[in-house]
Parts: structure tokens; sequence; C-alpha cells
């Protein structure tokens, strides 16, 4: 009996007992630990289409994941070279945006739902919710959009593959979604949707833990705790290294 079949055979007494398709979601690991050796990590994200009856339907579903990472404030400026010095001469402020944020779909988002659903399950990089500071002209706020999501598709925190989702005999599906080594740490969600003829029949969210640990962690919780020591151990290393980097060549010299 293959893996597929003991899956279905399992899962029989709870596809007998629902009225409508039902997502039975996992993940690969529930939390990632950051190290100072750390420079990455691969996830992925799989599950079952429970359907009433066990009867799978002919026209196959469409899946799509989003995970997303923790929401946190943020200033975005823009640069402009003026006298051939590079400086800052504009910012604007989002509220909330994701730290991470990365979204797989079994087809392009546009052909499974309309523009208003998109933007109601933030389906899609054009579809999150920033949260502007507010007091900007529309047009500003536009820009300044348009500058975040670019900036951090280029750094990997923002990623959108429509052809991400792998669905096997119409109920089993799966998904990978590379974490890049700068990711922030914090409680991140994995959701996932069912969608059918244009409509969210379906959804399941799962939680990721993603800390620090080791050295890394210890510095992390130092700077928190004992901002001012934390500061003063800043300010205070780099000048001893300094120093004693300059006393080494000094001696050499001699």
């Amino acid at each position: 009996m293959s893996w597929r079949a003991l899956l279905v055979l399992l899962l029989a007494p709870l596809l007998m007992a629902q009225s409508g398709p039902r997502l039975v979601p996992d993940i690969s690991a529930r939390s990632i630990q950051i190290q100072y050796s750390f420079t990455g990590a691969q996830l992925l994200l799989f599950g079952a289409i429970l359907y009433p009856g066990g009867r799978v339907p002919r026209r196959e579903a469409d899946v799509v994941v989003v995970l997303k990472g923790p929401v946190q404030p943020i200033v975005v400026r823009e640069k402009q070279k003026i006298a051939g010095v590079w400086t800052n001469a504009d910012s604007n402020r989002f509220r909330s945006a994701p730290g991470f944020y990365a979204v797989a779909s079994s087809k392009p988002i546009s052909e499974l739902v309309d523009e208003r659903t998109a933007a109601i399950y933030e389906l899609g990089l054009q579809n999150l919710q920033l949260s502007p500071g507010g007091g900007a002209q529309p047009e500003k706020e536009r820009r300044f959009e348009s500058g975040l999501l670019d900036l951090r598709r280029r750094q990997g925190l923002y990623i959108e593959n429509s052809k991400g989702v792998e669905i096997s005999e119409a109920v089993l599906y799966r998904a990978r979604i590379s974490i890049p080594s700068q990711v922030p740490v914090g409680t991140y969600t994995a959701e996932t949707f069912l969608i059918d003829r244009g409509k969210v029949i379906a959804a399941a969210t799962k939680e990721i833990e993603v800390g620090k640990s080791g050295f890394e962690r210890f510095v992390a919780e130092t700077a928190v705790r004992q901002e001012l020591g934390y500061g003063l151990v800043a300010v205070i290393l780099p000048l001893l290294l300094g120093w004693t980097a300059a006393a080494a060549f000094r001696r050499r010299g001699a």
C-alpha cells in the first residue's frame, strides 16, 4: 500500500463527518534557530485536502500558501545624489509591514481570484496591507510602497512563486519556501487557502517560531535587558580592538 493510500485510509473518519472541504496542513519544522553559521533554511509546507465523504470532485481545486513574518513599523528613506554626495532626501513611515512574506500558489493569483478577494486575504505582494503612517500624498505613498516591495524582494525577504505549490491526486499538496539568512526573529504564520471557482472555500493556519540561539541569543537578550551596558560595550570594544591593532603594528615597526 502506498503512503498516499495509507494517509487517506487514516483520515477516513474525518472525511465522513464533515460537510465541506477541509485542509490539514503541516510544516517540516515548527521552529528555526539562528546561529552564527546560519545561512538560510528550506521549509516544506504540506498537507491534505479532505472532501466530504472522501469524494474527490472532478474539478481540482487550487492551493495558495502564505508564510508571513512578524509585523513591525518601518521607515523607508529615499536617497538622492546632491553635489556628488548621496543623502537622505525624503522618507515615509509604515505602521505595519511584515518582516518576511512569501506566497506560493498552484497557479498565478490573478487566475485564481479577483482583485477584491486577493486584497481581503493579502494574496500576492501587490495586496500586502502595509498601513502607511498617513499625512503623505497618495502618489508619494505609492512610490514608497513600490520602493519597499522592491527592496525587500531584492533582499530575499519578499517572495512570490506562482508555480510553487504541487498538488497530487487532487488531495495532497506541498510547497517549498526559502528562508534567507537575514530573516527577522519572531512568530511566523503559515496560511493555506483552498480556492475553487474564484472563492476561498477552506483555510488553515500554522505557526512557526524563528529565534536566536547560542551567542547570538545572549547578545540579543543583553541588548534588550541591559541597554546601557550593551551600548558602552559596543562603543568601547571597537576602541580597544583598534588600540590593540595599532600597538601591534608599532611593535612590528620597531
